[in-house]
């Protein structure tokens, strides 16, 4: 070839000695083809470096073989796109699928995102995270007939595929951890109440309080939203004016980041909380937080799954999956 020109099919069946089409074949590893053969087109592939033409292939087939990951705006969670395209890519190794990810910008309206992927037609399917009871978006995709999967629950009546968390599981935990530890006058953090898991939040805290009789509370003046220096500023408020609950239930890290901070200048040294923890630099963070785990890689791997799953065909009413809220027993990561 040219310096710079881009390898074919035609290229691999000249080098290969077979047809164009069987190579095509061997490529899409088609049973027909043997194994062999399949084995050397493919290993040729490899070396010269061929990639299908996508604008070509979706042409032929309506289809782009790409999954588009949409990237909320606010990143609680501590390296939560690089954990979930982790997962992601690692369930799509092995397939003919590519990611990419479209992040979705504060001050457009979403429906700018999903648009500019229908319209265009850029992917097969679609993740996306921020669930809603309601939501627009899973109303929309369903409509158009676009595959999709999302990062939490919705309440609506037609089944989808979701990959959701027990956060529910998580807030009664925490509340049962603290009580135990002599927390009278537990707080929770929620992120924005439009979001479905705030509800789940809400009832798991809620129920805590009952079952143990401690004093509950739920911050109305920040959320997992504000900035960490918004939450820093309203606890060393609570704390000056004597109004600061005894822990905190926190769903993400950089809330408890902020809290931590609070209590350390303002020189309260037995302050707690327990921390949901999704990303390994979080058991470095001293003092060690009481946590309970999140598997975001799982989350970007399971969705993917479904996706690849609902592509295909499989029902939608099938297609979901509740994580556990599971404690870390080591500094090695393991879980129970």
């Amino acid at each position: 070839m040219a310096r710079g020109e881009r390898p074919t099919l035609r290229t691999i069946a000249e080098l290969s000695g077979l047809a164009v089409t069987t190579v095509s074949r061997a490529l899409a590893d088609a049973p027909q083809i043997a194994p062999e053969t399949r084995e050397r087109v493919q290993r040729i592939a490899r070396y010269i470096g061929y990639s299908p033409d996508r604008a070509a292939q979706r042409l032929r087939t309506g289809r782009s073989n790409v999954l588009a990951l949409i990237l909320p705006p606010h990143e609680e969670n501590l390296g939560y796109g690089s954990s979930m395209i982790r997962g992601i890519t690692r369930c799509l190794r092995g397939t003919p699928y590519h990611l990419v990810v479209m992040p979705h910008f504060e001050d457009l309206p979403e429906a700018v995102t999903f648009d500019k992927i229908i319209r265009n037609r850029l992917a097969d399917g679609v993740l996306f995270s921020c669930s809603r009871p309601d939501d627009i978006r899973v109303r929309w995709l369903l409509e158009q007939g676009v595959p999709f999967v999302t990062h939490g629950r919705t309440e609506l009546a037609t089944p989808h595929p979701w990959v959701d968390y027990d956060n529910y599981g998580f807030a009664l935990a925490a509340v049962r951890r603290m009580f135990a530890r002599g927390v009278r006058r537990p707080a929770l953090i929620l992120p924005a109440q439009d979001q479905t898991y705030a509800q789940h939040l809400r009832m798991g805290f809620s129920r805590g309080c009952a079952e143990t009789g401690a004093e509950g509370r739920i911050l109305t003046e920040i959320d997992l939203d504000s900035r960490p220096e918004d939450i820093y500023a309203c606890v060393r408020a609570m704390l000056a004016d004597g109004s600061a609950p005894d822990g905190f239930v926190c769903p993400g890290e950089v809330s408890a980041l902020a809290i931590n901070a609070a209590w350390v200048d303002a020189g309260v040294p037995d302050g707690q909380l327990v921390m949901k923890s999704t990303c390994e630099i979080a058991r470095l963070i001293r003092p060690q937080f009481d946590s309970l785990y999140e598997d975001l890689s799982e989350a970007g791997e399971k969705m993917t799954e479904l996706l690849l799953r609902y592509i295909a065909g499989e029902p939608a009413a099938r297609l979901n999956y509740l994580q556990p809220a599971l404690t870390r027993t080591s500094h090695t990561g393991d879980v129970e």
